[in-house]
């Protein structure tokens, strides 16, 4: 989740200095492994989310690249990164907007790589209830995401209509 061991084995640190901390808050209500393993998970995404972005100047950004001599950035052009974090806050919220069972297989699954005898036994389902409901999450996940660009279509249609009447 986090693409660098070092950082890796220090949230491994923090998960089991929380595990130490929470482990009166376990009921028994889940397998623990699985109690553990939203712990864990929850500790990396509280990372990721203080994660500060990094910083960068204009005057940095618009100077000429030492390898090419061209500029480092065109302005006005689109912005590769920033279009995939769009994807990527497109996805996050098609994936909130699952229902519970279909959201936790699909996570379990295809996010955290787990197989589906695993998935089975921690969800205390049938391996061929965890197919079934991944098959199922996924196409609900691609038509919520398929909504979400013809909503996006209809915003820009709607913009550039709003635009083209304060031009005239």
């Amino acid at each position: 989740m986090v693409n660098n061991p070092a950082d890796a084995e220090d949230l491994m640190q923090e998960a089991f200095l929380q595990l130490f901390r929470k482990i009166g808050t376990f009921r028994g209500e889940s397998a623990f492994s699985t109690w553990l393993h939203r712990m864990t998970v929850n500790v990396v995404l509280m990372r990721l989310r203080k994660k500060a972005l990094p910083v960068a100047s204009l005057e940095e950004t618009t100077e000429p690249d030492e390898e090419t001599g061209g500029p480092r950035k065109d302005i006005g052009a689109p912005d590769l990164r920033l279009s995939g974090a769009v994807d990527r806050v497109n996805l996050e919220r098609s994936v909130e907007k699952l229902p519970p069972g279909y959201r936790t297989v699909f996570v379990l699954h295809d996010v955290q790589g787990y197989e589906h005898n695993e998935i089975a036994e921690i969800m205390g389902c049938s391996v061929g209830n965890s197919k079934s409901q991944l098959h199922k999450a996924r196409t609900r996940l691609r038509d919520l995401l398929q909504e979400e660009i013809r909503a996006q279509a209809r915003q820009e249609r709607q913009a550039a209509k709003t635009q083209m009447a304060q031009d005239d």
